[in-house]
């Protein structure tokens, strides 16, 4: 295995609730309330629907609002289905430079990858202003086709991870550990805060699936598992190898994705970011398109080079 690399479930489609248009020469992110399913793969129009965006409205109507998405996971873990932390990305490059738990985190500084102290976004200096965020990513799997290839759905709202996360801890407890096997759905639910001016935002909760109760679906959980564990399926063996897999290198998103990440959930400081519907909670920073820094990232840049002084453990170091 690469040292450095981390190595995460294999992505076959993505989960979004908006998309980035282009509006006036930029590339802005758009809110919706529904949820869009689609491929890898991005045109200039956007990325390109997948075919269960379509197949899974009902009886195939395109017009018809997608609130809904039956689902399995992968995992067991519920800590490795959702991966949630806060993350600073830098805004030219796209890549991860610091990512911490509210306890302690890993920074990329000249001296290398280092961990420090992580007070949370509002006491740290170099998080403030909107640049650090918490950023959660739910792999789940779609219909039986490829029971390795995951759907990836990526939100920095505070509504969305909090429930999530919620969740996936309680069907875990009363499943008895059976998180893999467990029909469950994506739904997507409304509320109004104050902070929305009590317009709606929308965020994505996880729930039995449609049309089950909680006993019959803990039941079902139980026979697929029993059935899986006589066909020779090894789901704590998968378990572990997801956990080895993502602890391989310092941080999950390459430059590639972070990029990808920054357009749709680091818009400029005008707009609101594809995040369920979710405000932007904050967000200051303009994603770079000409090549050239702003003052303010100058500055940003400068803030975060320096604040890393404090005695740490190097994990590694540049050779």
């Amino acid at each position: 295995m690469l040292k450095g690399l981390a190595i995460t479930p294999p992505i076959v489609g993505r989960i979004s609730i908006g998309k980035v248009v282009e509006k006036g020469g930029r590339r802005l992110p758009e809110k919706d309330d529904e949820f869009t399913i689609t491929t890898q793969v991005q045109t200039k129009d956007g990325w390109m629907l997948h075919p269960l965006n379509l197949s899974l409205r009902k009886e195939g109507d395109a017009n018809n609002k997608l609130r809904s998405i039956p689902v399995r996971v992968m995992f067991n873990d519920p800590d490795l289905n959702l991966r949630a932390s806060y993350h600073y990305f830098d805004r030219q490059s796209g890549r991860p430079l610091c990512v911490g738990n509210g306890d302690s985190c890993k920074r990329s500084t000249v001296d290398g990858i280092q961990e420090l102290p992580c007070p949370g976004p509002d006491g740290c200096q170099m998080g403030q202003g909107g640049n650090c965020k918490p950023y959660g990513r739910l792999n789940v799997l779609i219909g039986d086709e490829d029971e390795l290839g995951s759907f990836i759905f990526r939100t920095t709202g505070h509504n969305s991870i909090r429930t999530l996360a919620a969740r996936l801890k309680y069907f875990h407890a009363i499943s008895g550990g059976r998180l893999a096997t467990l029909p469950m759905e994506l739904k997507l639910r409304g509320k109004s805060t104050a902070q929305s001016h009590r317009a709606p935002i929308y965020y994505v909760d996880l729930t039995i699936r449609v049309g089950m109760g909680m006993a019959e679906a803990v039941t079902e959980a139980r026979r697929l598992d029993e059935a899986r564990q006589a066909a020779g399926i090894d789901q704590s063996g998968l378990d572990e190898a997801a956990r080895l897999g993502f602890a391989a290198g310092a941080f999950e998103e390459s430059a590639e994705e972070g990029g990808a990440v920054l357009e749709e959930f680091y818009p400029p400081a005008d707009t609101v970011g594809v995040d369920g519907g979710e405000p932007a909670e904050g967000a200051q920073g303009t994603v770079l398109r000409s090549g050239q820094d702003t003052l303010s990232q100058k500055l940003d840049r400068k803030v975060f080079n320096s604040v890393a002084t404090r005695p740490a453990k190097s994990l590694s170091r540049p050779s």
